[in-house]
């Protein structure tokens, strides 16, 4: 029973808060175009915001294992190249890049950190940060690059390139990065001044940061539409079992194979193969000529069902002995 109540702990806040944007939204209190307007400045804002802190608040002697982050990485290229040719064989051409992201980009950042937090506290958001830095830019590269390959425009890789580094949360991560840096060098050289001795600023980072996943859920909550599931239910049913189902099931059933991760790591790992689609992946998919018809519809039933693979990943590791 103990199990079962850590697990429900862990996903009914976010359950919840979606719900609740979702209820909003029918009664009228946070109509589609106002969540709409919110998720650009959560994406634009809050998101990198949070990003930023957490790279910042890193501790300099904290060791930091790369091997998981080594396996999160690799796992998702392999598997995304396996099943490149199963969908490029029997998908039709302006959903191709639709279904190849639901096999690696999950809502790390909106659903994933804010996750492996509630498991394992500052140490998960530490290690799910600094798994972010990495694989963020990745989910990136990967999604330009599977969109843009079956798209019916001619790629302009310049302006492809262009996007992913003007990107607002690779530039959190990026600043981050660069605030770290300069304290480590203030350590080194014995300057005491830190970011936190700005108090406005570091106030407003650290507010920004705590609003980005509360606001962010209760936006995908309003987002929700329930329309052309007919049309699409077979892409739909694909979708969301490589989403929800292959990507889950394999890649920790292979790290619980491998026996060389700890609670942390397994934190990290239901963060990376556990939630559902990112929200980016619509307006991208609507921006670079993909089906974003068909990701809006993955992006809602996954979010659905990730309630019930979340839940499972939580619970079998906590029977297993990992939480």
């Amino acid at each position: 029973m103990n199990d079962f109540i850590f697990s429900v702990n862990a996903v009914s806040p976010i359950v919840l808060t979606v719900l609740l944007g979702y209820i909003l939204k029918r009664i009228g209190l946070l109509p589609k175009p106002v969540a709409q307007q919110m998720n650009k400045v959560v994406f634009r804002l809050l998101l990198p915001a949070m990003l930023m802190l957490n790279i910042y608040k890193i501790e300099l002697g904290q060791k930091i294992e790369p091997a998981y982050i080594l396996y999160g990485v690799l796992f998702l290229l392999l598997l995304f190249a396996l099943l490149l040719w199963p969908i490029c064989r029997f998908i039709k051409k302006s959903q191709r890049g639709v279904l190849l992201q639901c096999i690696f980009r999950s809502n790390y950042a909106l659903i994933g950190i804010p996750l492996a937090t509630a498991l394992c506290g500052e140490s998960g958001a530490i290690h799910a940060t600094v798994m972010g830095a990495v694989i963020i830019p990745i989910f990136n590269v990967l999604a330009v690059f599977c969109l843009s390959l079956f798209s019916e425009k001619k790629a302009d890789y310049k302006s492809v390139l262009l996007g992913i580094l003007k990107n607002p949360l690779i530039i959190g991560v990026a600043t981050g990065g660069l605030f770290l840096l300069l304290r480590w060098i203030f350590v080194r050289t014995g300057i005491e001044f830190r970011l936190t001795d700005v108090t406005p600023i570091y106030k407003l980072l650290s507010d920004l940061s705590a609003t980005a996943t509360p606001i962010a859920l209760l936006c995908l909550g309003a987002s929700f539409e329930f329309s052309a599931i007919a049309a699409l239910k077979k892409q739909i049913v694909l979708g969301v079992s490589l989403r929800n189902v292959v990507t889950p099931v394999l890649g920790l059933a292979l790290a619980l194979l491998l026996g060389c991760f700890d609670s942390t790591h397994f934190s990290v790992f239901i963060a990376l193969f556990s939630t559902p689609l990112a929200v980016s992946s619509v307006p991208m998919a609507q921006e670079m000529d993909g089906d974003s018809e068909l990701a809006g519809q993955i992006l809602v039933f996954s979010t659905i069902f990730s309630a019930l693979s979340i839940f499972l990943s939580i619970y079998i590791l906590r029977l297993l002995g990992i939480f």
